[in-house]
């Protein structure tokens, strides 16, 4: 199978070129490994070769030694690791010397120290429509940060085409795959989470019948707000299951290091009304393929469930804006208020222009979705902040376009960075 292009690749290069070592976190199987071995000139195992545990224990620096950039692949595996590349790097004082990927982050009690001036590092995430070539990219988030937007038309694409790409997922092992045997390997990838990964990275063991019930409830309310006591009830309620609160907030911070939970942060602008802003996250598993795989579902499912598939499509919206906004040197938020106004995605920059979104998986809401926006910009206080660069609606089967009132309505099949 041919290498796809990823678009993490010029923010790797650019850190290369910064500094000592870069750093590339993702979830397992995102493709992380095969990205680097593209501008990797030697590799280094740390999950597969069994000499690395004695060579830790006796003489680490034999491990650093090698063709640079040098890949140490699944670093986590022998966190000591990251020490030793932080001195080698003072000591070589050149750029460009390591790249470390890994699918965990490592326990709290393991003694990092910082890598600041050292390393650098690249999130990245499972692959979007604009690399596996379903979205033709013409509508940039780079535009959209700048108040402009393309001429063009599009047809757009079908709710069977959306359901279809939503259960197989954005998986590079999964590019040929039909749905019927993706859904197999993702349920399989969710069994392994349960029962293998969590007790893993967590250094004790987990229940897996608890670890399948919290991640079944993630899936029911993605892409919403809900706090651990509202876990907890669901939990309680749909799995016949009891978690405590405390077991949550662990369970939760072990699939965050293994960066299987996104939380996507509150927007906290300067507003006119005297609302309070929401500040909890919404929680998203990190592709929509694990939230179907954990509740178990099929097209069939999604299809009779419009509703929940609608919830489904934000999730992945927002999976494709965290992918565009990066390569944007921005970041992806949510804003809600006690006024009870909701925008589905707020991208910023670090310059602070940011542009708006509503997520719409048809058309019949896209009314709805403009008096929102519209809403949300007219509270932005002017005296503190600029508005908007732009307002938009991401649709799934509508098509693209620039409305009178200048909102855009973008389909995610015309959306890229």
């Amino acid at each position: 199978m041919s290498y796809i292009k990823r678009i993490i690749e010029d923010d790797l290069l650019e850190k290369l070129s910064a500094s000592g070592a870069v750093l590339i976190k993702g979830p397992k199987s995102c493709g992380k490994t095969t990205t680097a071995n593209q501008f990797a000139k030697s590799v280094l195992e740390m999950d597969r070769d069994k000499q690395v545990p004695v060579i830790m224990a006796t003489n680490p620096q034999i491990l650093l030694v090698g063709d640079t950039p040098r890949l140490i692949d699944e670093w986590q595996e022998q966190p000591e690791i990251w020490n030793y590349v932080r001195h080698e790097v003072d000591d070589r004082k050149a750029k460009g010397q390591f790249i470390l990927t890994g699918s965990a982050n490592p326990n709290d009690d393991v003694k990092l120290h910082s890598g600041a001036g050292r390393f650098t590092i690249v999130q990245m995430e499972t692959m979007s429509w604009q690399e596996l070539g379903y979205s033709t990219g013409i509508v940039k988030i780079s535009d959209l940060l700048q108040g402009s937007f393309p001429n063009f038309y599009d047809s757009g694409i079908s709710l069977d085409f959306i359901i279809d790409k939503m259960l197989i997922g954005g998986w590079p092992t999964l590019l040929k795959a039909n749905t019927k045997n993706a859904l197999k390997t993702n349920r399989g990838y969710v069994d392994l989470l349960c029962e293998v990964d969590m007790s893993r990275v967590s250094g004790v063991k987990r229940d897996p019948l608890k670890v399948r019930s919290l991640l079944r409830s993630i899936a029911r309310n993605t892409a919403t707000l809900v706090d651990n006591k509202t876990l907890e009830q669901d939990v309680k309620t749909s799995e016949r299951n009891n978690l405590s609160r405390n077991t949550i907030t662990e369970y939760l911070d072990a699939l965050s290091r293994l960066m299987i939970l996104y939380e996507q942060p509150a927007f906290n602008p300067h507003i006119r009304s005297s609302a309070l802003l929401r500040k909890s996250p919404k929680k998203h598993l990190c592709d929509t393929s694990l939230a179907v795989a954990a509740l178990g579902l099929d097209k069939d499912s999604l299809i009779k469930d419009i509703k929940y598939t609608g919830f489904l499509f934000e999730s992945l919206a927002t999976h494709e804006l965290n992918v565009y906004a990066k390569a944007n040197d921005a970041n992806v938020f949510h804003y809600n208020d006690s006024y009870g106004l909701e925008v589905d995605a707020i991208v910023q920059k670090r310059n602070g222009n940011y542009a708006a979104f509503e997520i719409k998986l048809g058309v019949g809401y896209i009314d709805e979705a403009v008096e929102n926006l519209k809403k949300f910009e007219a509270n932005i206080d002017t005296a503190k902040m600029d508005l908007p660069k732009s307002l938009n609606i991401i649709t799934g089967t509508g098509m693209s376009y620039h409305r009178p009132d200048g909102i855009n309505v973008i389909s995610l099949a015309s959306l890229g960075k």
